[in-house]
């Protein structure tokens, strides 16, 4: 049986290493390497680009929008972990837990847009409770996302792990202080909200995992529906996904570790409150659910194999 052509447009990006310690050893991929010193040549990577069957986007938005522009192969399928399509319509939205429907379009797709990872938080939480009415489409959505410094590439990288480390380092820290980070467009695109939520994220000293939380005011909410009615309305969405799951109400309600699923693919929502007000949080992985692990799942779907091959 012929193997899969894989090419990994910016393999040496965290991004790209992540997606090659996932899928180096499988014995049903061909993992095409371009030489070291030809990964700016654009006449070498076209090449690359339209020899493969998948192509992963590892780059910079601008980059990812290049290297799409150097296909001209129609068979080539392609994931995209920039930013730069996921609110394209042309695009497949990457988050297979959505719906059947959304799996089935992946699984179509010669275009996926892979979920940035703050999104991925805020959407598993938010988009399930949007599309069956529990929270209306205008509802004031506010966010916090906890993250550890790994997604924030080599540069930040270096910065947390140097010897001589910045004081400020070892402390968290509160960016995107504009209110216009870049994953809010996909944010509000795909959990259909007439208003964009106001988000804030977190980087702190820890390599990495997430915690995403949004939080509720239920009197504001149809029904007025408690936080154990809400957790069970969750349970009900994602009953019998794979990656994604939900703690019963109760469970994780004193403490939560945003590096709990550090290491993993899988995704777990955990809500907490009471009659009145109501915490959803996602705890995953920045480099698995939120980036290369994903990637990775959406390309197995493609393949119209187990989701799960490689990832465990």
């Amino acid at each position: 049986m012929a193997k899969t052509k894989v090419y990994i447009d910016g393999q040496a990006g965290t991004t790209g290493l992540q997606i090659f310690d996932r899928i180096g050893s499988r014995e049903d991929l061909e993992l095409m390497r371009i030489d070291e010193d030809k990964r700016h040549d654009n006449e070498e990577r076209r090449k690359f680009l339209n020899a493969a069957d998948i192509v992963f986007l590892c780059l910079p938005d601008d980059g990812a929008r290049e290297a799409v522009s150097l296909i001209d192969n129609p068979d080539v399928r392609v994931i995209d972990a920039s930013t730069a399509h996921r609110t394209n319509d042309d695009w497949t939205y990457g988050y297979p837990e959505l719906s059947a429907e959304q799996r089935d379009a992946i699984a179509k797709s010669k275009r996926v847009a892979n979920p940035g990872c703050h999104a991925t938080g805020f959407i598993s939480c938010a988009a399930p409770l949007v599309r069956m009415g529990i929270v209306p489409a205008d509802y004031p959505f506010t966010c916090f996302s906890l993250t550890g410094y790994s997604g924030g590439g080599k540069k930040m990288i270096a910065n947390y792990e140097a010897a001589d480390k910045a004081q400020a380092l070892y402390a968290p820290g509160i960016y995107g202080l504009t209110l216009h980070h870049k994953h809010i467009p996909e944010m509000q695109k795909v959990c259909a909200l007439e208003k964009s939520p106001v988000f804030l994220p977190v980087v702190d000293d820890y390599y990495k995992g997430m915690a995403t939380t949004i939080m509720l005011h239920n009197s504001l909410l149809p029904g007025t529906p408690t936080a154990a009615q809400i957790c069970q309305k969750l349970q009900e969405y994602y009953r019998g996904q794979h990656f994604v799951t939900v703690m019963p109400f109760g469970e994780n309600a004193s403490t939560i570790y945003a590096a709990e699923l550090a290491g993993t693919n899988h995704l777990k929502i955990v809500v907490c409150g009471h009659e009145d007000q109501t915490s959803v949080t996602a705890l995953f992985d920045n480099l698995g659910k939120g980036a290369s692990g994903a990637a990775v799942q959406n390309m197995n779907i493609m393949l119209g194999i187990d989701e799960a091959t490689g990832l465990e």
